[in-house]
């Protein structure tokens, strides 16, 4: 490599060029109400997971609790482009002509990926999956498409945790391996050749960059590429991190504290989607309740003691959780870690997930309210008529003794 290759880096891609990274691939999982990090140490020692520290990384930014780490076994990867559909019947084709219409046999590859698990007090875990890859700019972004497949990554994850999740489940309240799964993936690779600085990058390969993030290989339009890399970061003119729904790319060195917040955002987006569920299924199960409350002749005769405790348990263990997931990472003000953070909260629509979730408590604590005010009015009739009774049997027995 010459002078001059280093100071006139390339401004167009080569689609040929070697290019050699680390996949991380984070799959989160939520195992129960809660978890008691010290009984889970007691059970099986692992390593409190403190946030990595760099100069642009305040000291006031960590965990609280630290959640644990936990090693897991080595995982095999099979990962598979999907073929092009079969041509319609109608279509005429030329025997034994088996190449794909786009002129390529599917990618199809095995990695095996080292993997660990990331603990959390309110009983969301992180597992990750990392794999180095080596491979041209055009095969990674074959790869991506692989990737796109979420059985394949899910499924693989899990099996290597559930031999955890059993060791540590007389540490977790109400244990429960939900199906309910987010997964992220991070393309990270290093700064420097084949690459060009990452403004030039982001300019001259707009259209790899926003395929890769969005898992897919086919060309995208204008817009969608627009709204690709609409929000991107950069700390040094070496670095740059493209975040979308689906993927991230990561020009970087070392950055392990931005790893960790993508894996902490993509569980903290798992969890207000499980407590939004949470609040659905619950609130389904509470109007059952309250149904036939509406529609019986005698209301008063009904017992409201079961509605009531479980519409009061809902709301507490909502805002509980609610409230731990969100504090567990504060990231705020204007360093690096922070901007990751909203940059990743917003491609995540975390806002929305947010306000959807406060409405259904609002609505868990006006139902709750409706039910215990009628209960009250129930209890005050029926008092009401007892009185009425008793006057009416004194007022006869005075008359039946005249």
């Amino acid at each position: 490599m010459t002078a001059d290759q280093n100071q006139n880096p390339p401004t167009r891609l080569d689609p040929t060029a070697v290019v050699s990274g680390t996949i991380h691939i984070y799959v989160a999982f939520d195992w129960g109400d809660e978890v008691d990090l010290e009984a889970a140490r007691r059970l099986l020692t692992g390593e409190p997971q403190a946030l990595a520290r760099r100069r642009r990384t305040p000291s006031s930014f960590g965990y609280s609790p630290p959640p644990l780490r936990y090693p897991l076994a080595p995982v095999e990867l099979k990962l598979c482009e999907p073929e092009d559909p079969p041509r319609p019947a109608t279509e005429p084709s030329i025997a034994g002509n088996t190449k794909p219409k786009n002129g390529r046999s599917p990618l199809c590859a095995t990695f095996m990926a080292t993997a660990d698990a990331t603990l959390f007090d309110f009983g969301g875990v992180s597992v990750a999956l990392h794999f180095p890859v080596t491979m041209s700019p055009a095969d990674l972004s074959r790869l991506a498409v692989c990737l796109a497949d979420s059985d394949g990554l899910v499924e693989p994850a899990k099996r290597t945790a559930q031999p955890l999740f059993e060791r540590l489940r007389a540490a977790i309240q109400q244990p429960a391996f939900s199906p309910l799964t987010e997964e992220y993936v991070v393309f990270q690779l290093p700064p420097g050749l084949p690459f060009a600085p990452p403004q030039q990058l982001l300019e001259q390969n707009s259209d790899w960059v926003a395929g890769l993030t969005r898992l897919e290989i086919e060309p995208l339009s204008d817009d969608e590429v627009a709204a690709a890399l609409h929000s991107y970061l950069s700390y040094s003119p070496r670095d740059v991190f493209v975040p979308e729904w689906s993927a991230a790319l990561l020009i970087d060195a070392d950055c392990d504290e931005t790893l960790q917040t993508i894996e902490f955002v993509n569980l903290q987006l798992l969890e207000f989607r499980f407590i939004d569920k949470l609040l659905d299924d619950r609130l389904a199960d509470a109007y059952r309740l309250i149904h036939p409350l509406t529609r019986s002749w005698l209301p008063f005769w009904r017992t409201h003691a079961q509605p009531l405790r479980a519409l009061g348990e809902l709301r507490i263990h909502a805002n509980s959780l609610f409230e731990r997931t969100g504090n567990a990472l504060k990231l705020v003000g204007d360093q690096y870690l922070a901007r990751v953070y909203r940059i990743l909260a917003a491609r995540f629509h975390l806002d929305d997930w947010e306000r959807s979730i406060q409405r259904s408590l609002e609505v868990v604590e006006g139902v709750y309210r409706v039910l215990s005010d009628q209960a009250a009015t129930y209890r005050t009739e029926v008092l009401e008529i007892i009185v009425i009774v008793l006057i009416v049997f004194e007022i006869v027995t005075a008359l039946a003794r005249h």
